[in-house]
């Protein structure tokens, strides 16, 4: 009988190109192993929206496949539609990190669905979340009231400068409750405490009623540290962060040269 494996995968840097699409023979490869019974998972920073059209070139639906959005913080089952896990930010500290941010030059934004919303108003920093993720953008007025479903990421704009002291404050606030790191120089996320691929993966598994020795996990950058000591076999790409490939057990391609493709050949097929 095969040993069923599940494969994880990050988008940007690892499974798409540098123009962002998934090339035809690493997508040739995915869909034969998903037909052979093997399961495929999407890791990723982005909210659902920001995932989808990845996750219909990769046929799940048809296959059975699992989205892991915002780093972990849900699992949505991609052919029931069903969210099999999922981790919330504090309520509380949503609302006291509004009461901080509000007054400061920075943007605040969550995700309502299918929507990101915003109670600072609408800038550079709003748009450019909205548009990478094919999302439409809401300015509420009164945040704090509005606000009242589970949350599983919240997500600062800010200059540079202002973002690295952001970031450095509300470590000091609200650390003990909540993961709070800077994604981009411009961007700080806050996520439920002790939140990552990793953890989202594990629970994964233990759904599936699967054993890690039989992840595969592929990434290229600082959140895919964790999915990539924590898999059964961790594979960095040639175009990765050095940290990254210190901490694998295999180092593929590039994503320019379908180093999926390459992974599913020597560990799956």
């Amino acid at each position: 009988m095969m040993e069923r494996k599940i494969l994880a995968l990050d988008i940007d840097g690892t499974l798409t190109n540098s123009n962002k699409e998934v090339t035809p023979l690493t997508l040739k490869k995915i869909k034969e192993i998903q037909g052979l019974g093997h399961i495929v998972a999407i890791a990723s920073g982005r909210p659902l929206p920001g995932i989808r059209k990845i996750a219909d070139t990769l046929e799940l639906e048809k296959y059975g496949g699992y989205v892991l959005a915002f780093n972990g913080g849900r699992i949505v089952n991609y052919k029931t539609g069903e969210v099999v896990y999922q981790a919330q930010v504090p309520h509380n500290v949503i609302m006291d990190i509004y009461d901080y941010i509000k007054d400061k030059d920075a943007s605040y934004v969550t995700y309502e669905n299918d929507t990101v919303i915003t109670g600072t108003g609408i800038n550079e920093y709003t748009e450019f979340e909205a548009r990478l993720n094919f999302m439409p953008l809401k300015k509420v007025d009164n945040f704090k009231k509005y606000v009242d479903f589970p949350v599983n990421k919240c997500l600062i704009g800010a200059q540079d400068e202002t973002a690295a002291v952001i970031e450095k404050e509300l470590n000091e606030k609200f650390g003990d409750r909540v993961t709070i790191f800077r994604s981009e120089p411009f961007f700080v996320e806050i996520m439920p405490k002790d939140v990552h691929k990793a953890t989202s993966l594990e629970k994964l598994l233990g759904i599936l009623k699967m054993d890690r020795k039989d992840l595969i996990a592929c990434g290229d950058g600082y959140n895919d540290l964790t999915m990539i000591e924590y898999a059964g076999v961790g594979v960095a790409m040639a175009n990765a962060q050095q940290v990254v490939k210190d901490h694998a057990d295999y180092i593929t391609r590039s994503n320019e040269e379908d180093g999926i493709a390459d992974v599913i050949d020597k560990f799956i097929l």
